[in-house]
């Protein structure tokens, strides 16, 4: 589905974003106004930037996406999202504020006055922070290709070459502006179809519930399959076919497929008829499929366990969520902060399930093409057609691209931070500009090398290695004095290493199914146990290594701003 106001629209967002990271650039000076705009943002304005820059393809396209295959059970997934940001609030909000650090990296070594500490961090933010950014490169690419048939490459290059810009020359205070921009443009994005989508499926006389019976093509539809995969259908089936199905090669026919399992090739095109049942489909070729990580059909309850937590306590570890808390005045705003984008992204999460559950009905297609994160840009056109569809598409379009140029903007800010400070040989705003560009240059030529990677497949990766390694660094290091850097240290590696090397085994095809699947696929059910598990007995191991002066740090992050200035007094 091309549409002529696509590139209009994209075009509009992206010269909009320009302009106002370039009202940032005017009053961005120092070094502290590059890395936390001088710690002087309000709750208001920092709320709204924060939740611009969490809501990304992952919650613009990603979770309807994942309704439309999968079902209600994915909505824990805005429900995980919603809530990391409550423990957050409890746990770490304000006495991250009042560490004075810059990055996670800067937090561990006040803390812990360990170097070694502070790389292993920094390790782990660059490394969550590019592959967090991997796939806005990639759902950017994907948008412009299905709108307007451009390159897979070209909407990636463009959101780098925009976002490298905007940080590099303005730092944190224009990435601020254009984030809290962008998220009121990504809510209006969203919020408007989805109110005529609404309205068209009232008249259209579809089944008020998209998830009652199994899903069905509305009318008669050709899909391309554009990787191998394996049909699975519960009972016989015509189907025209144009392709190689079960190793034989057909011109146009119609051929009755028996119930069971189906390989069908790559190229292949299957015409379904109107009222046919949508067939289960499984990557046949392994490795980086759609529903690789998301399977849920083994383990549903271990699946969905892993999922809250995963999601629950990975937020606050994720580096371009952190870094924004230092630039709040002081840790009452912090915690206001929070508190306002709970309301924010709340309401946002409201809509992604809306597009999934009408994608269910008006583009059940995407299950088989590997193309569900389409839905939210395929729907205007599908239920509404005509200009009015258009104009509603291209409003979506600008969105995503708004969702991708501001989750990018604060990742590349949080990485380029973590290596000016911790790589580079020299600090400043020459350096920081140089860091920048290595930032995003790492994740836009992996995007070029790695394709098909899902969107909600990297973001949760992001969110479990988080959790799993940055969480109990945070919670234990704020609120547990007998924590000594050897623990920390080993925490981190074998929390977040194996939550690491654990998901990306499952990404990577290993192993198919069973019960090890499950372990390796949903890995925070036992990698965050096993972080904290880990920093605690080696902790207590070295109690002799518990560095000077940690009860006058606790006492910093924990006393309010005022009581501290008066005790000192």
């Amino acid at each position: 589905m091309y549409s002529g106001y696509a590139v209009p629209a994209v075009a509009l967002v992206v010269v909009a974003t320009v302009l106002v990271g370039a009202f940032g650039l005017r009053i961005s000076r120092t070094t502290s106004d590059f890395y936390v705009a001088s710690r002087t943002v309000g709750p208001r304005l920092n709320a709204a930037a924060i939740s611009g820059e969490y809501l990304s393809a992952a919650s613009f396209l990603g979770i309807a996406g994942l309704v439309l295959v999968q079902g209600p059970d994915m909505l824990w997934y805005p429900v995980g999202y919603t809530a990391g940001y409550l423990v957050l609030l409890l746990f770490v909000a304000a006495p991250l504020r009042r560490s004075g650090a810059y990055t996670l990296p800067d937090f561990a070594e006040a803390r812990l006055a360990s170097p070694a500490v502070r790389r292993l961090a920094g390790a782990f933010v660059v490394g969550v922070g590019w592959l967090y950014l991997l796939p806005q490169l990639q759902g950017a690419g994907l948008t412009l290709t299905v709108l307007t048939g451009a390159p897979d490459s070209l909407g990636g290059i463009i959101v780098a070459v925009v976002v490298t810009a905007i940080v590099a020359a303005g730092g944190m205070r224009s990435i601020t502006f254009v984030q809290a921009f962008q998220y009121w443009l990504k809510l209006t994005a969203l919020l408007v179809p989805a109110l005529f989508l609404v309205l068209a499926w009232q008249g259209d006389g579809a089944p008020r519930n998209a998830f009652d019976e199994p899903a069905g093509f509305r009318e008669q539809r050709v899909v391309r399959v554009d990787d191998t995969l394996d049909l699975k259908l519960e009972e016989p089936l015509t189907v025209t076919v144009t392709g190689t199905v079960d190793g034989r090669r057909h011109e146009d026919d119609s051929l009755r497929l028996s119930a069971g399992t189906h390989r069908i090739e790559q190229s292949t095109r299957l015409t379904f008829d109107k009222g046919d049942p949508v067939p289960t489909a499984d990557s046949a070729g392994g490795g980086l499929s759609p529903s690789r990580a998301e399977s849920r059909a083994e383990r549903p309850l271990y699946a969905t366990y892993g999922l809250i937590l995963a999601t629950f306590l990975g937020t606050m570890g994720l580096p371009h969520v952190v870094v924004r808390f230092y630039t709040s005045p002081h840790g009452v705003a912090a915690r206001r902060t929070t508190v306002a984008v709970l309301a924010l992204i709340g309401g946002f999460y409201l809509l992604p399930p809306v597009y999934g559950a009408l994608g269910r009905l008006y583009a059940p297609e995407l299950t088989l093409t590997g193309d569900a994160d389409a839905a939210v840009l395929l729907l205007p056109e599908r239920m509404i057609g005509g200009v009015g569809g258009d104009l509603l598409g291209a409003l979506v379009a600008g969105g995503a691209f708004a969702a991708f140029l501001s989750t990018a903007s604060g990742l590349t800010m949080a990485v380029a931070g973590v290596l000016t400070q911790d790589v580079l040989p020299a600090r400043g705003v020459r350096h920081f500009r140089l860091g920048t560009v290595l930032a995003m240059a790492v994740p836009l030529a992996a995007s070029a090398l790695v394709g098909g990677l899902p969107v909600a497949d990297a973001v949760g990766l992001a969110f479990a290695v988080s959790a799993s390694s940055f969480c109990p660094l945070l919670v234990l290091g704020i609120w547990w004095r007998r924590l000594t850097p050897p623990g920390a240290a080993a925490g981190m590696l074998l929390g977040g290493g194996s939550a690491f090397l654990a998901v990306g085994a499952t990404m990577a095809g290993f192993p198919g199914g069973g019960p090890w699947h499950a372990l390796l696929a949903w890995p925070a059910l036992w990698s965050v146990p096993l972080g904290f598990l880990t920093m605690v007995l080696v902790s207590l191991a070295t109690p002799g290594r518990v560095p000077a002066g940690t009860a006058a740090i606790l006492a910093r992050f924990h006393l309010p701003e005022e009581l501290r200035a008066e005790v000192k007094a």
